[in-house]
C-alpha cells in the first residue's frame, strides 16, 4: 500500500488511466478480430464496412498514447491489406 501522499496520488492516477487503457485495447482488439473473421469467412463486402470503425478507434488509440502512431499506422495497414487480399 502507498505511504506518501505522492504515491497515494500516482496510485490514483494509474487507476484511472487503467479504466481508459483497458477501454482501447478492448476496442481495438475487439474490432480487429471482427475483421479478421470476416476475412477468413471471405466476406470482403462486410470487412470494408468494419475498416473505418478499426481506422477510427486505433487512432484514438494512438492519440491517447495506449499505442504508439506508427504502431496504429502498421496494423491500419496490414488490416487493409488483409481486406485487399480476399478474392
Amino acid at each position: 500500500m502507498a505511504i506518501t501522499s505522492s504515491a497515494k496520488k500516482a496510485l490514483r492516477a494509474s487507476k484511472k488511466k487503467r479504466v481508459f487503457n483497458v477501454r482501447h485495447r478492448d476496442a481495438v482488439s475487439g474490432i480487429t478480430k471482427d475483421i479478421k473473421k470476416l476475412v477468413t469467412a471471405g466476406n470482403k463486402s462486410e470487412a470494408m464496412k468494419l475498416l473505418p470503425k478499426a481506422y477510427a478507434e486505433l487512432d484514438k488509440a494512438a492519440k491517447t498514447h495506449f499505442i504508439k502512431p506508427n504502431a496504429a499506422a502498421r496494423k491500419k495497414s496490414r488490416l487493409s491489406a488483409m481486406i485487399r487480399k480476399i478474392k
